[in-house]
């Protein structure tokens, strides 16, 4: 069985009288893409939300590379290996595609050590940076528009982008909100063939709405309606799931 990096325990948020993730038991391994899908106000992202730090726990409890993370910070749960991209691109339009990946980079990295004097060094002078930088670069097919200007590259290649900047974190877990909203064919078909190359030493969670890309791409799939967890199998299992065609699917998936 494979290693399993990000788990849940009886997970739930809420607010006032709202129960958005209700009671939700998941995990996800290394060499696995999860994929977590359901209508929209399913509780999909307030999930995501949750595992990432970014939203405070009701109840329930989450586990990362084996640590209880229930209460850190989403700054905290990145330094442990969790990276993340979200519904609206996150990157910085005016640099360059290498900039964007080297700042990533350089998040990880601390001063050198007893050099009060490292602060006016040059940023780029740390060898180490470089090499992340350029493995994320490599890693999400970036090498060559390494010198574009972000805000000049097309919707796709910017999402590109902020999974090479992830990357560039050397993360284990990936949280991927919706990576394929707004592409076209040609677009798609790239970044499931970027998703796939990862996959063998990455955990991932994909939230998407695509779901001919959900069953191209995910080892295992979960359903949320309403906040709760109806169904969660193979991608076989799931789609012969009659309260899954009933609630979500429709029987063209069927």
């Amino acid at each position: 069985m494979s290693e399993v990096l990000l788990s849940c325990q009886g997970l739930t948020k809420r607010f006032g009288g709202l129960v958005a993730v209700n009671e939700v038991s998941l995990h996800w391994s290394r060499d696995e893409i999860h994929a977590v899908i359901g209508p929209n106000g399913a509780g999909k992202s307030t999930l995501s939300h949750l595992l990432a730090g970014d939203l405070s726990v009701t109840t329930g409890r989450i586990t990362l590379a084996g640590q209880d993370v229930t209460h850190l910070s989403a700054e905290k749960r990145s330094h442990l290996g969790l990276g993340r991209s979200f519904q609206k691109t996150n990157i910085f339009l005016p640099l360059s595609v290498w900039e964007n990946v080297r700042l990533a980079a350089q998040s990880r990295r601390q001063p050198w050590p007893g050099n009060p004097l490292a602060w006016w060094r040059q940023a780029e002078s740390d060898a180490r940076v470089r090499e992340q930088a350029e493995q994320a670069l490599a890693l999400a097919g970036l090498t060559h528009r390494r010198k574009s200007i972000a805000a000049n590259m097309s919707h796709g290649e910017q999402r590109q982008l902020e999974i090479a900047m992830c990357l560039a974190t050397e993360p284990e877990v990936l949280l991927l909100d919706e990576p394929l909203a707004g592409m076209g064919v040609a677009e798609t078909e790239r970044m499931v063939e970027l998703l796939l190359t990862l996959k063998p030493h990455h955990a991932m969670l994909l939230v998407e709405h695509d779901m001919d890309a959900v069953f191209a791409l995910a080892d295992r799939l979960s359903v949320m309606v309403n906040g709760v967890v109806i169904a969660s199998g193979t991608p076989t299992e799931v789609r012969n799931d009659i309260t899954v065609q009933a609630a979500y699917l429709g029987e063209e998936h069927a």
